[in-house]
């Protein structure tokens, strides 16, 4: 039995069913799991996936919505610029594409935040479409399958091996009533099987023909990427209360947690109680709380956290609002920054800094 006909098996017997997504031929909803699911875990995404949906259930719902209504049904999945471009997208296929998705990948694949992985995966599971995947997962299980050697990342690398995944396609055509259990048995045996710290060989049904089982290179494959030095950044992030309410701030749209409502930030030598005069006429004495780390794709954020209780008349300016206390559940806030509040607010999370 070839390749693709071993995996399509293996899923529909082995494979993941019960995903929320899954069993739909809505390429809304597909498309909107494969970009959650980018770069974040399954159990993370339920939930979220389910609120977007209760609140934007279709493409014309979300594109008719104004971008910072869609920023608090992401807050909290991190890399914000899905969020974004899932809305800019949303707004093109209803202006360009009438309110449908494109069926050929080569058409989803122009739209704001889609590739090629996921147009060929939209396209798949909404249309039986025959077109190639090549995300994280699926180039783990042909590196270790074939013996494919090298940086799976490096240019030529990865030109190799689309090659094989259009080669591996089940059938021949346009469309093939196997890709839906195709596609996801690839996604599958990536991350249930041939994960990337302990592989289950013997749940495997490729192990039979596998290379690096049969040469003991589970470790060695795919080759890692050469380790680069993670840079470190601080910031000092201020709480401001004032009369039952807290300062926040709205970040640039580009950037990290762009769009979203944040605490205004000050270099760490900085005073937090001349920052907080900013917007106070006068001020409590700054009380300092543990800092902590949150830690980025490509750098770790050391967050030195200040709260300062203000006195008076408390003023804003552009980009910048007191929210009241008891309404911060409803607004969109980065992940680090929510635990911070919710954490200072509720006393049971952080406590002061140590003297």
């Amino acid at each position: 039995m070839d390749f693709a006909h071993t995996i399509i098996d293996w899923q529909r017997l082995h494979g993941r069913h019960g995903l929320p997504w899954q069993g739909t031929r809505d390429p809304y909803r597909v498309w909107l799991s494969e970009i959650m699911l980018q770069q974040t875990q399954v159990a993370t995404v339920i939930p979220y996936y389910h609120r977007f949906l209760e609140r934007f259930p279709d493409v014309a719902t979300l594109a008719a919505a104004a971008q910072e209504d869609v920023m608090p049904y992401w807050a909290g999945l991190g890399y914000y610029a899905r969020a974004r471009n899932l809305h800019r997208c949303a707004q093109s296929v209803v202006s360009d594409w009438g309110g449908q998705f494109p069926r050929k990948p080569e058409d989803i694949a122009t739209l704001t935040g889609i590739g090629r992985s996921t147009a060929a995966a939209i396209a798949a599971f909404s249309f039986d479409t025959r077109a190639a995947i090549l995300d994280g997962n699926v180039k783990r299980v042909f590196a270790r399958h074939f013996g494919i050697e090298g940086d799976p990342m490096r240019r030529e690398i990865e030109k190799a091996m689309w090659s094989l995944a259009d080669s591996l396609l089940p059938g021949t055509g346009h469309t093939h009533p196997g890709m839906p259990a195709y596609t996801q048995g690839l996604m599958d045996m990536g991350a249930t099987v041939c994960t990337r710290g302990t592989p289950a060989c013997g749940a495997c049904p490729l192990a039979g023909t596998c290379v690096a089982r049969r040469e003991g290179r589970q470790q060695e494959l795919p080759t890692p990427r050469a380790r680069k030095a993670v840079p470190e950044r601080e910031t000092a992030m201020l709480m401001l209360e004032c009369e039952g309410r807290l300062l926040l701030q709205r970040r640039p749209e580009t950037g990290i947690w762009g769009g979203l409502w944040s605490l205004p930030e000050f270099p760490v030598h900085e005073s937090a109680a001349r920052i907080a005069l900013q917007w106070v006429p006068a001020a409590d004495s700054p009380q300092a709380l543990a800092h902590f780390q949150h830690v980025f794709t490509h750098f770790k954020l050391r967050i030195h956290p200040w709260h300062v209780q203000g006195k008076g008349q408390c003023t804003e300016s552009a980009d910048q609002e007191w929210i009241a206390l008891d309404r911060l559940a409803d607004v969109a806030l980065p992940a680090p920054v929510r635990k911070l509040v919710d954490g200072y607010f509720t006393r049971d999370l952080l406590q002061p800094a140590s003297t």
